[in-house]
């Protein structure tokens, strides 16, 4: 297949660490002879907190070729443990952070769609437990206001990026009143009905716990006014795909969450990829006007995107995408990623920890959604 890569690029601020591929000769020697566990505790101990506490997303790039040799060796599970392992080391830096800023009551994670909001909110509650803090997980997903008070797009469709999809008054009468230490009964939104109804989940924040709200637009200033900033820690996300041919070309910063989103929702949610993808073009145009331009807000940039997550979503990827019909108005957009898809060889799904953030996309993960 010689589909032709489209540009596919998000305006999100980030930044490749192309130091990695200048140092990898000198890595390479300073972990010959070391054993895996030995390699993972190395490297770890390299990363550095003032990497995330920045404008942008910083990540690394390592081209194609290079991970599809890596793979070709046999060290498909230690790519993945130590990806696993870098990234536990930043959630560890974030909490600690979060434990040395006095005042934090509440923690906003905000992203794009299939950023792995979810996942990374659990995650976090989990160091911040470590670190001796008590946390509670909230999503926004249950303020959404009732399916027929959504705002529409410019096509007459659903728009459920826009910031008033979102019961702004309730959240923040809730808000208010759980940093005050009040008993608050929380919405769940039933996604069949489209409708917002009382779940009877009552909680209230005891002392020393810290709220954490995942969302798309957590990080809208609209959400949070009169809270004061000493009460908040903002952490913005996103699984950007940087990953670039031999040649140097990069390919669409938007991929992975992309086939992501299409993985999950097949099996989740019943939807087909020719669905995602039709659907995709809104929620890109949705995150381009309400989630992106808020990136700057953040306290903490993340980038939760694996350099091989491509290698593992082609098993349950590829076979959805060529159930897209000939005659389908997306069939180009489906051949194009299966063009994609198909430059790496294959990781299997089977090596992913049941923790991975990954996992929440391919099924099959220890945590609860």
């Amino acid at each position: 297949m010689s589909t032709p890569i489209k540009t596919n690029r998000s305006s999100e601020k980030f930044e490749v660490n192309g130091a990695y591929l200048k140092i990898r000769e000198q890595l390479k020697q300073a972990v010959e002879g070391k054993t895996l566990d030995e390699t993972i505790q190395y490297l770890v101990s390299r990363v550095k907190g003032k990497y995330l506490f920045t404008k942008r997303l910083k990540t690394v790039c390592v081209s194609i070729g290079m991970m599809n040799a890596a793979i070709d060796r046999g060290e498909s599970e230690k790519i993945v443990k130590i990806s696993e392992a870098l990234q536990l080391k930043g959630f560890e830096l974030i909490a600690d952070a979060i434990a040395r800023r006095e005042g934090v009551k509440a923690i906003l994670i905000a992203g794009p769609s299939s950023s792995g909001k979810t996942t990374f909110s659990k995650k976090l509650c989990m160091a911040l437990e470590q670190k001796g803090m008590s946390a509670k997980c909230l999503s926004f997903d249950d303020y959404y206001v009732d399916r027929e008070l959504t705002p529409r797009d410019e096509t007459g469709d659903y728009d459920y990026e826009h910031i008033n999809a979102i019961n702004v008054p309730l959240f923040q009468q809730h808000f208010a009143q759980l940093l005050k230490g009040e008993d608050v009964e929380l919405p769940r939104y039933d996604f069949p009905t489209g409708k917002s109804v009382l779940s009877g989940n009552r909680i209230q924040l005891a002392d020393h716990t810290i709220l954490i709200m995942e969302g798309i637009h957590a990080l809208n200033p609209l959400l949070t006014g009169g809270i004061p900033e000493e009460n908040i820690f903002r952490i913005y996300i996103s699984g950007l795909t940087v990953a670039k041919n031999d040649d140097g070309t990069y390919y669409g910063t938007t991929d992975n969450r992309l086939i992501r989103r299409m993985v999950r929702d097949a099996q989740f949610r019943n939807t087909t990829a020719s669905e995602t993808l039709a659907r995709w073009p809104s929620v890109r145009r949705g995150e381009e006007r309400w989630i992106t331009p808020y990136q700057q807000n953040a306290d903490v940039n993340f980038c939760t995107a694996f350099q091989y997550e491509l290698a593992v979503l082609k098993e349950k990827a590829l076979p959805l995408l060529k159930e897209v019909p000939a005659d389908d108005p997306y069939r180009q957009e489906a051949e194009r990623l299966m063009w994609v898809l198909n430059r790496f060889h294959t990781i299997p799904l089977d090596l992913l920890p049941p923790h991975s953030l990954l996992r929440e996309f391919m099924g099959g993960s220890a945590f609860e959604y």
